[in-house]
């Protein structure tokens, strides 16, 4: 069984991380900013914990629980892609996209996976960093 301080320290780490990639959306103004994408990390984290750890009995798939995360974000992205009318174009995909990596990373988090959480947000953060090319 894993230790409460194990878990708080998943779920903290998915906080962190999760509030690195808001932060960089908020400072640019856009729709999901940093308390989007803490929770969603964390909620994501919370998600595979339990689903892990969170039943006496482990004779089912735990990976259901992540399928399940990674389905209900693609709703939430969803939502946050429009079409923009005055451009003629489709807005808001960059935003969908932090939205799952989130839930990704939140997933990876409480999973226990600390270094690849942590370099997958370094990778996400330097690439919204990027500037577009128009």
């Amino acid at each position: 069984m894993i230790s409460s301080l194990e878990i708080i320290l998943r779920l903290l780490l998915a906080a962190v991380l999760g509030a690195a990639i808001g932060y960089e959306r908020e400072r640019f103004g856009k729709v999901a900013g940093l308390r989007t994408h803490v929770l969603i990390t964390v909620g994501a984290a919370l998600f595979n914990i339990v689903s892990i750890y969170g039943y006496e009995s482990n004779t089912f798939d735990t990976s259901r629980v992540a399928a399940g995360v990674v389905a209900g974000i693609g709703f939430i992205g969803a939502g946050v892609i429009f079409q923009d009318i005055h451009n003629k174009g489709v807005a808001g995909l960059t935003s969908a996209a932090c939205i799952w990596i989130s839930a990704a990373i939140g997933l990876a988090a409480g999973g226990g996976m600390y270094l690849i959480s942590a370099i997958v947000t370094v990778i996400t953060v330097i690439t919204l960093l990027i500037p577009k090319i128009n």
